[in-house]
């Protein structure tokens, strides 16, 4: 038996709060009766309809993906532009990205059937860390690191201004360029690029190396390999952890 949200999110239909919103609207049934207890248990011969449609729980895939730079973090684009399903191998296709990479961009990318771990992993409120390696042209100082930390006010894609925070920790600094460590806890649009723009840098190259607790080694370019059981029970019990303590903190 399990909770029917936990059963409505293993169809990768939604993430378990979506799946309250649905019950608490009635349209959910069970067996042919409506369901709006958000605590009810079903089992695995139960008929379990949302919106009149059957559902079932699926197998939940979990790969981890390298993404090389000239592709764009979409299924389809309009405008032509090549995308990492043109990378992926065909039977993988159905696996969908946990967040995005910009087109120039490199690095981790977690790809999933589990519609709640997309949820939890992307949604604003819970702040999952994301790390990147980034060369910029210019020698950065311990001032510009404090004015990422403290916050950038940058424009969204859409327009919109906002604070964007980073933590930045210098690897390897010259004359010329600067190679740095910056962690993310926020998810906008080529927030790094637009954030050292800001400060007068121009990034150079640019790669994710870590999401959650999933990192990018031993993986090649344009390479994509399953997480073992072990890394996903992981990375749950991560975000179970970091859930519950911004809740605390609230």
């Amino acid at each position: 038996m399990q909770r029917l949200n936990k059963f409505i999110a293993s169809s990768g239909v939604c993430s378990r709060r979506k799946a309250d919103e649905f019950i608490e609207a009635e349209k959910v049934s069970v067996n042919g009766k409506i369901i709006t207890e958000l605590g009810f248990q079903v089992g695995t011969k139960d008929i379990v309809k949302l919106e009149g449609k059957i559902i079932k729980p699926q197998k939940l895939d979990y790969y981890r993906f390298y993404k090389p730079a000239g592709y764009i973090t979409t299924s389809d684009d309009e405008k032509g532009r090549k995308t990492i399903y043109d990378v992926i191998p065909p039977e993988l296709k159905h696996l969908k990205p946990v967040g995005r990479l910009d087109k120039d961009s490199t690095g981790l990318i977690i790809m999933t059937t589990d519609g709640e771990l997309i949820n939890q992993m992307t949604h604003p409120s819970i702040k999952v860390p994301k790390i990147y390696i980034v060369q910029i042209n210019g020698k950065i100082t311990p001032e510009d690191g404090e004015k990422m930390f403290n916050g950038i006010e940058i424009e969204t894609d859409s327009g919109e201004k906002r604070t964007a925070y980073a933590e930045v920790f210098p690897i390897e600094i010259d004359t010329k360029t600067s190679m740095v460590r910056v962690t993310l806890y926020q998810g906008i649009n080529r927030q790094i690029r637009k954030m050292f723009a800001k400060l007068g840098f121009e990034v150079i190259s640019l790669k994710r190396v870590q999401h959650a607790t999933i990192t990018i080694e031993g993986l090649k370019r344009g390479q994509i390999k399953p997480l073992k059981p072990k890394q996903v029970k992981e990375l749950k019990v991560y975000l179970t952890k970091i859930e519950k303590k911004q809740k605390c903190s609230e």
